[in-house]
């Protein structure tokens, strides 16, 4: 199954935003940071979130905060994606170059370090994805 979820991104307060969005809808919120992920992680990144996932009965939405090499700068309108999930990958890879014709890729689809495929765009329209293969 492949479902699109929002994903925010945040200059520094995912952490309070995603806990504040956990009192409002309940669920199980998942948080990890850039030194979490990444042991060498510069001083000024290591406490921001890389990746947060807040999951309940009806909804599923992610967020992380931005990062100055790898995220463009932190703007009111730039700072929700669409993110398409599954296990498809043949489907999922045609939904990335389709997207993209047009747009700009600005990270390629390729194997990350958490083990999925995944993949950032920015359509004709000005519409942020992330495409992202799940292993397994």
């Amino acid at each position: 199954m492949t479902i699109i979820n929002a994903y925010l991104n945040f200059d520094g307060t995912t952490k309070q935003a995603m806990e504040f969005y956990r009192q409002v809808f309940g669920g199980e919120l998942y948080l990890q940071t850039f030194e979490e992920a990444f042991a060498d992680s510069p001083e000024e990144v290591k406490d921001r979130i890389i990746h947060a996932n807040l999951r309940n009965d009806s909804l599923t939405f992610m967020a992380s905060d931005t990062h100055p090499q790898y995220s463009p700068p932190h703007k009111l309108g730039n700072n929700v994606s669409l993110s398409i999930n599954g296990t498809d990958r043949e489907t999922l890879t045609r939904y990335f170059e389709q997207l993209a014709e047009g747009g700009e890729i600005t990270m390629p689809l390729e194997e990350q370090f958490w083990g999925d495929i995944n993949g950032m765009l920015v359509d004709q329209f000005g519409i942020h994805w992330m495409v992202n293969v799940q292993k397994g």
